[in-house]
């Protein structure tokens, strides 16, 4: 069996192309079984897994739980309000009593960008990163470029436009990653305000228009507005911000071609998208949550492989 070059899954900027095509291999596999009327398989039956969530999560988490029962592991859920660490103790501290219990894998989404490469270097387990502040969202990134090649074909050659709010959203920066080492062209559109500054650093072009960059791009990929990561305002008004950068039917009818409609969820109907463009044959956005099912029993799978 190929392997994966990483024991860990911190960010998809330490993984090699190679190791993108494996989990989506290994994936083409696994969406098999789910559409199965016996959707388990015993894979992962000795195996435990901790999933330790310090910031709200609904889909990823849910996605996580149920890729790990479709596995047949063993699971364990830390809650972060009914813990310790309201009670001052240290992350490491609160890893290694989960540790001591015998688990060999920690899914964990954290407020704070780099923790789990911090928790990777300091406990011996198997860390996956569900999502570390404003940093990145491996998983998230992986279903994304996975659910653009079942539709498209293929992700070389194509062009992304990833649109909204830039600068609060870890999705952002490990979709600029996976689209880029498999070969896609990536920009970035919204308002000047949640734009990060340097950017265009890592290789994405910048588009303040929203019709030119939708007549531009193959796939739009649509990120909400996090108003629960904003300490100011960044736009003057929902009401305008929608009238700017979101996207209705009209629209999209009045442009050269079709594309694509991607979103992370969750949507908020109305602002960056109406839900007559959700619910349309552009959108994949039901797809791409069937698709993280898989992509998470792939991650977790090939990791596995890696524990002592």
């Amino acid at each position: 069996m190929s392997q994966l070059s990483v024991k860990h899954l911190l960010g998809i900027k330490y993984l090699q192309p190679a190791d993108i095509e494996l989990i989506f291999e290994t994936a083409d596999h696994f969406k098999e079984v789910i559409n199965r009327t016996i959707k388990k398989v015993p894979s992962l039956r000795d195996v435990t897994i901790a999933n330790l969530f310090f910031e709200n999560s609904t889909r990823t988490k849910l996605s996580f739980e149920l890729a790990q029962k479709r596995l047949s592991a063993d699971v364990i859920n830390f809650s972060v309000g009914q813990s310790s660490v309201k009670k001052g103790e240290t992350l490491i501290d609160t890893v290694n009593n989960i540790l001591s219990m015998k688990v060999d894998m920690v899914v964990m989404r954290h407020p704070n960008p780099g923790a789990s490469v911090f928790l990777a270097n300091n406990v011996n387990s198997c860390i996956i990163n569900a999502g570390d502040g404003t940093h990145e969202h491996p998983t998230q990134a992986l279903l994304d470029t996975y659910s653009i090649r079942e539709r498209l074909g293929d992700v070389a050659g194509k062009k992304v436009v990833i649109v909204g709010d830039i600068l609060h959203s870890r999705v952002a920066l490990s979709n600029i990653f996976a689209l880029q080492k498999l070969g896609a062209e990536v920009k970035v559109c919204g308002p000047k305000s949640l734009l990060p500054k340097h950017i265009e650093a890592v290789g994405v072009g910048i588009e303040t228009d929203l019709r030119k960059a939708l007549n531009w791009c193959d796939v739009a990929n649509m990120l909400r507005v996090q108003n629960e990561r904003m300490d100011a305002s960044y736009f003057p008004s929902t009401r305008e911000y929608s009238q700017q950068f979101g996207i209705d039917m009209p629209l999209l009818d009045s442009l050269d071609k079709q594309i694509v409609i991607m979103h992370p969820g969750p949507i908020n109907r109305g602002v960056e998208i109406t839900s007559d463009v959700a619910d349309s044959d552009h959108a994949i956005i039901l797809d791409q949550v069937e698709n993280g099912v898989a992509i998470r029993m792939a991650v977790m799978y090939l990791l596995a492989s890696k524990i002592q």
